[in-house]
């Protein structure tokens, strides 16, 4: 699931539609109360009690954490213009693999530079998926690539920065790597791939204590009324699953009824 199918699933973004942020904290903020929501909405968002624990967890760290992930410096823009739905069956070659077409661009949106990131699926994998090593050695293929673009062709149209230095994207992009901001922005875009990112490529930069420590406090730190939450979650999904059972079987029966 992505973050625009979630008002498809009658989830709320409470993101107002003719609002436009002017720095990136704000916009961050809101973007994590859309994964709130999911959690909150969503009848089948959790599994089990520690499931439950599990994602608040993630959500109540990745809040407190947006000062690690995104530059002071560069928190009131720039903003650029991305194709945020870009794949690849989205891309139109011609027989020597240049690029002739994109398309289905309805999602493209202007977000901050230092979201801006190669695609996930360099590799071929699923957002939760990526294995480290496979994935940066592709990365860092085509980052060379573009910087070699950036030298070529557009060193006298880049925009300067505060220092009045040509301001690089690929720079942007490689310190968003390093520092792990690559992370933090793909677990931002992907409300069920979240959780696995932020605990096998996130959480690691930050301590060494694995999930089920964070698991035993972080959750008092999402919200009030943990335990009431947790419950309602848990009922949540024991009606899911009932009224999931009671719709396959209707339709089996109404299937033999046709036969």
């Amino acid at each position: 699931m992505e973050l625009q199918e979630l008002e498809n699933e009658k989830i709320p973004t409470d993101l107002p539609r003719d609002y436009t942020y002017s720095t990136v904290e704000s916009y961050v903020t809101d973007i994590l109360g859309v994964h709130d929501n999911r959690l909150r909405n969503q009848p089948n968002a959790v599994n089990n009690i520690q499931d439950c624990g599990y994602q608040m967890s993630a959500l109540a760290i990745m809040r407190t954490t947006i000062p690690l992930f995104f530059s002071r410096n560069l928190r009131r823009g720039p903003f650029v213009f991305m194709l945020t739905d870009l794949h690849q069956s989205n891309i139109f070659v011609d027989d020597k693999w240049r690029i002739t077409c994109l398309v289905d661009l309805e999602w493209a949106c202007s977000r901050p530079v230092q979201m801006a990131e190669p695609p996930y699926w360099l590799s071929n994998k699923g957002v939760d998926e990526i294995h480290v090593e496979e994935y940066d050695k592709r990365r860092r293929e085509l980052m060379t690539i573009m910087k070699a673009e950036e030298a070529a062709n557009f060193s006298e149209f880049l925009p300067k920065d505060a220092g009045s230095t040509p301001f690089r994207l690929s720079e942007t992009m490689e310190q968003a790597w390093a520092t792990g901001t690559f992370w933090y922005s793909l677990a931002l875009s992907s409300p069920t791939g979240l959780f696995r990112l932020f605990y096998e490529h996130i959480q690691p930069l930050l301590s060494e204590h694995g999930s089920d420590d964070i698991g035993e406090t972080m959750p008092f730190y999402w919200g009030n009324n943990v335990g009431k939450f947790v419950a309602t979650k848990l009922a949540d999904k024991r009606k899911y699953d009932k009224e999931l059972l009671l719709a396959f079987s209707e339709s089996s029966v109404d299937g033999e009824q046709c036969l």
